[in-house]
C-alpha cells in the first residue's frame, strides 16, 4: 500500500480548509490529518501529526502564520511549510521566508497551481507563486538596492508581535497572558515597551496600525 504524505492545513475560512481538502482527498498519496484555524493549533497539530506539510495561511486569529512557522521551524525543521495568502508585499514575503517556508503562493493562484507547489515543496524544493517570484528573484539581484533601513515593525520582539495582535483583536491583558502563559504585568510591560517602540499613543493608534500591517482586518 502507498505511503500518504501527512499534511496539516491552517487557515481560519472553513470554506477554502475544505476546498483544500476535497481537492487533496483526490490524490493517492496525499492525506490531510487536521484542518485548524488559528496559529497556535498549526503548532499543536504539528506536535500531535509530525505531518510532511503544513498549507498556512498567513493572517489568523490570535497567533499568526508567520509566527506559526517559525514555532514549527524551530521544533520541527524538517516540516515543509507553503504559505498561502493575499498578502504580495515584500515585507510578508521577505518575513515568511527568512521563518522557514518553502513555498509561498497567493490565494488567486488556481488549484493546480498548489497541487504543483505541493508536489515541488515535498520532493525538497521551493516553490514561489509566478506572480511574486519576479520580486524575490529583483531583490537579491538589486541585492536588496530598495531601502533596507530597519522599520519600527522590525524592532519588536517576535512576543510584542504577539502581543500586538492580540490587544488588536480585542483581547483585555489579562486574556492576552492566558493565551501566551505569561503574567499581565509581563503583558502590560510588552505593551508599553511596542507602543514605545512604534510611536503609538492609544489603543485606537494601535489597532489602526495593526490594522495597516495586515495583523487584523476591519
Amino acid at each position: 500500500m502507498e505511503t500518504k504524505h501527512r499534511i496539516v492545513i491552517a487557515d481560519d475560512h472553513a470554506i477554502l480548509r475544505e476546498g483544500i481538502t476535497a481537492l487533496l482527498a483526490g490524490e493517492g498519496d496525499l492525506e490531510v490529518v487536521e484542518q485548524v484555524d488559528n496559529g497556535k493549533d498549526a503548532v499543536r497539530a504539528v506536535a500531535t501529526h509530525r505531518p510532511e506539510l503544513v498549507v498556512m495561511d498567513l493572517s489568523m486569529p490570535k497567533t499568526n502564520g508567520t509566527e506559526a512557522i517559525r514555532h514549527i521551524k524551530k521544533r520541527y525543521p524538517d516540516t515543509k511549510i507553503i504559505a498561502l495568502t493575499v498578502h504580495k508585499a515584500d515585507e510578508y514575503i521577505n518575513a515568511t521566508l527568512s521563518a522557514g517556508a518553502e513555498g509561498y503562493l497567493l490565494k488567486d493562484d488556481s488549484l493546480s497551481e498548489l497541487l504543483t507547489a505541493i508536489r515541488r515543496v515535498l520532493s525538497g524544493k521551493r516553490y514561489l507563486s509566478p506572480s511574486v517570484a519576479d520580486k524575490v528573484v529583483n531583490g537579491y539581484l538589486g541585492q536588496q538596492v530598495v531601502s533596507h533601513a530597519t522599520t519600527s515593525w522590525e524592532t519588536l520582539t517576535h512576543r510584542e508581535r504577539e502581543v500586538i495582535k492580540l490587544v488588536a483583536e480585542g483581547y483585555k491583558n489579562r486574556e492576552v497572558a492566558e493565551y501566551l502563559s505569561i503574567s499581565p504585568k509581563t503583558v502590560e510591560k510588552h505593551r508599553a515597551n511596542l507602543m514605545k517602540k512604534l510611536g503609538l499613543r492609544s489603543a485606537a493608534d494601535l489597532t489602526a496600525y495593526a490594522i495597516e500591517k495586515g495583523l487584523v482586518t476591519r
